[in-house]
C-alpha cells in the first residue's frame, strides 16, 4: 500500500501578497477619506433645501391634516438675518419649489392639473390652476388642499425679503362665465379670482403693503383656447414674486399736466 504524501509545512510568516494587499488597501481607504474631508458638502444648506419646510404642509401619511402655524415652521427652518438678499432669495425659492412638489404629491390623486413654479427675469411665479382653486364660474375658494397651499405660501412670503413683492394674477380662457355665473364678463371673473386669492393670503398674515391683484381676462394666455387641454391651461391663477424697484425721490419727472402748463 503506497504512503500518503506528507503536507508541505505552512509558512511562519504572512506571504509577501497578502502584506501588499494590506497595504494597497489601507491606502485607498486613506485616499477616500481624504476626497470626503476636501468635499465642499455644506449638510446644513442640503437639510435646508430639502426638508426646510417638511411638514408645514399639514399632511401626514394617510392624508391625517393638523394645524399650521408661524412657530412650527420657524421651528423647522431656523431663519438667519443674512445682507445678501439674493442668497435668502434662492433658498426661499427652493422651500417654495417643494411646496409645489408637496402639493402636487396630494392632488395628483384627484387628477387634477398640477401646480407649477417657473422662473421669471425679476423673480419665479407660481401657477395654480383654476380647476383647484374654484368651481366654474365661481370665485370662492372651495378646496381645503389649495387653502392649505395657500397657508403655506403665506409662511414662505412671511420669510421673504420686504423688497420681494408679490402680484396676483386672474386669468381666464376665451368662454365666458356661463349663465349661472355671477359675474357678467371674464374681466370680472378673473379680477374676483385675483382677489379672492389675495385676500386668503391676507386672512394667514401676509402684509398688505407687499401684494397686489389685478385680472387680465382672457388676454394673456398661455395656449390656444381652440382645444380643451388649451383653454384648461389659460385658466389660472398666478403668483408673480418679484423685486421692488427703489424709488429715487431725488429725480422727480414732471407729470403732463405741468409740461402743459409750462407751454
Amino acid at each position: 500500500m503506497a504512503k500518503k504524501a506528507k503536507c508541505p509545512e505552512c509558512e511562519r510568516c504572512l506571504p509577501g501578497w497578502l502584506a501588499a494587499f494590506g497595504d494597497l488597501m489601507s491606502l485607498l481607504l486613506c485616499f477616500f477619506v481624504l476626497l470626503l474631508s476636501m468635499s465642499s458638502m455644506d449638510a446644513k444648506k442640503i437639510s435646508e433645501a430639502i426638508g426646510s419646510l417638511s411638514g408645514a404642509m399639514s399632511v401626514l401619511e394617510g392624508g391625517t391634516k393638523t394645524e399650521i402655524s408661524k412657530q412650527r415652521i420657524q421651528e423647522s427652518t431656523p431663519v438667519e438675518t443674512q445682507d445678501e438678499t439674493s442668497e435668502q432669495v434662492n433658498r426661499i425659492t427652493v422651500s417654495a419649489a417643494q411646496a409645489v412638489v408637496d402639493a402636487n404629491e396630494m392632488i395628483e390623486k384627484g387628477h387634477a392639473p398640477s401646480i407649477v413654479l417657473e422662473e421669471a427675469q425679476d423673480g419665479f411665479v407660481i401657477e395654480l390652476p383654476a380647476s383647484l382653486l374654484f368651481k366654474s364660474g365661481s370665485a370662492i375658494i372651495q378646496n381645503d388642499d389649495a387653502i392649505l397651499f395657500l397657508k403655506r405660501i403665506a409662511l414662505i412670503i412671511a420669510e421673504l425679503p420686504n423688497e420681494i413683492k408679490v402680484s396676483v394674477q386672474g386669468h381666464t380662457d376665451s368662454s365666458g362665465p356661463g349663465q349661472n355665473s355671477i359675474f357678467k364678463d371674464n374681466w370680472e371673473l378673473s379680477s374676483a379670482r385675483a382677489i379672492s386669492v389675495l385676500q386668503e393670503l391676507l386672512l394667514d398674515g401676509v402684509d398688505p403693503k407687499r401684494i397686489s391683484a389685478s385680472g387680465y381676462a382672457e388676454f394673456s394666455p398661455k395656449a390656444t383656447n381652440v382645444t380643451k387641454n388649451g383653454k384648461e391651461k389659460n385658466r389660472r391663477v398666478e403668483l408673480h414674486f418679484f423685486g421692488a424697484k427703489p424709488k429715487d425721490k431725488s429725480k422727480v419727472s414732471e407729470t403732463v399736466l405741468d409740461k402743459a402748463a409750462n407751454k
